[in-house]
């Protein structure tokens, strides 16, 4: 066998581990999450991926250490989109908290299987055609500017294009039906709302993926690098949003931050035969943009009480929603 497929092979046998003890222990049935045990569970997740850098930096030397790192903060910041996102669908459909770890866990496990595809077809696109970052860097800095163009949109869930395909093609329950996502009624199989949450879930994190990978390929188009950095980032996901579900309303300008990281990320790639922004350099920017639009939120919103709600509804850009008309009545977002 090939030396080259031992790493992928390890991290695979990892990540399968992480899973495992995490559905079958630490997540045994139906549970609700609360705030600080899933903030423990991204502290570990995040000392595990460190561990794996400082492996790699063993390895391989501090080069390829410090494009993981990059990698995976870019990753991990840009996966806090699919909290605002998550937060909407589960609100919309009032998926109860003690079924949400589980539409999570089959989501984040479909997204490491369609990542590694998208990673891998990308990889041999960068290899065999350079012009295609210049497309990657176009991409991003157009959905950047789409990410800020939609940042106080309120997205018509009703009228997504997935919810009406599925409930037009498939047979459906009224309402759940505990955990299970398929039940038989009359010899008849049925799909209930929970899958159908999801479908929806799975094709968002899909959509992002097109932004996020190609981002990912601004720092390094080692595959490794990339699809590592992507599962570390991803497999943390549903600990954070369980840790972050009840306050993401506080983060209004992380969306800016995360719009303006597309388009600071597409931007090096289409300089990079001009110049060739440092990998460093890349990882400052980042971390300047998220941790300064968290700083900003926070500081925004510290005269809220403890546990207050907004007063409007959740606004972001959900894949496949038209954005709801608002009448020339109804209040402007907050700033």
């Amino acid at each position: 066998m090939d030396a080259s497929i031992w790493p992928w092979l390890g991290f695979a046998a990892l990540i399968a581990a992480l899973l495992a003890f995490d559905l079958g222990v630490l997540t045994k049935g139906a549970k609700t999450i609360t705030g600080r045990e899933a903030l423990a569970r991204c502290g570990a997740y995040f000392v595990i991926a460190m561990m794996f850098c400082a492996g790699i930096l063993y390895f391989e030397g501090s080069g390829k250490a410090l494009e993981f790192l990059t990698g995976y903060l870019i990753e991990y910041s840009l996966s806090i989109d699919n909290i605002f996102v998550i937060v909407l669908i589960f609100s919309h459909f009032s998926v109860a908290p003690q079924h949400q770890h589980r539409v999570l866990f089959w989501g984040i496990l479909g997204a490491v299987v369609m990542r590694g595809i998208l990673i891998l077809a990308g990889t041999t696109l960068v290899q065999e055609f350079h012009w295609i970052m210049y497309l990657f860097g176009a991409f991003l800095v157009f959905s950047g500017i789409r990410m800020l163009r939609a940042v106080d949109e309120e997205p018509d869930m009703e009228n997504n294009r997935v919810v009406r395909l599925v409930r037009s093609r498939f047979r459906m329950t009224e309402g759940y039906e505990g955990e299970r996502f398929f039940v038989v009624r009359d010899g008849v199989r049925m799909m209930t709302p929970l899958f159908l949450v999801l479908i929806l879930i799975e094709i968002t994190d899909l959509v992002f993926a097109v932004d996020s990978i190609p981002a990912v390929f601004a720092v390094t188009t080692d595959p490794f690098i990339v699809w590592t950095s992507n599962v570390f980032a991803i497999l943390g996901l549903r600990a954070l949003y369980f840790g972050l579900a009840s306050v993401i309303h506080r983060f209004h300008y992380l969306k800016y931050g995360l719009s303006l990281v597309l388009i600071a990320i597409g931007t090096k790639m289409l300089i990079m035969d001009i110049y060739k922004v440092p990998t460093a350099l890349a990882l400052g920017v980042t971390a300047a943009l998220i941790g300064g639009s968290m700083l900003i939120s926070v500081l925004k919103t510290r005269g809220e009480p403890e546990g207050a709600v907004p007063a409007e509804a959740p606004r972001w850009w959900v894949p496949g929603s038209p954005a709801k008309r608002r009448s020339t009545e109804e209040p402007a977002a907050r700033d």
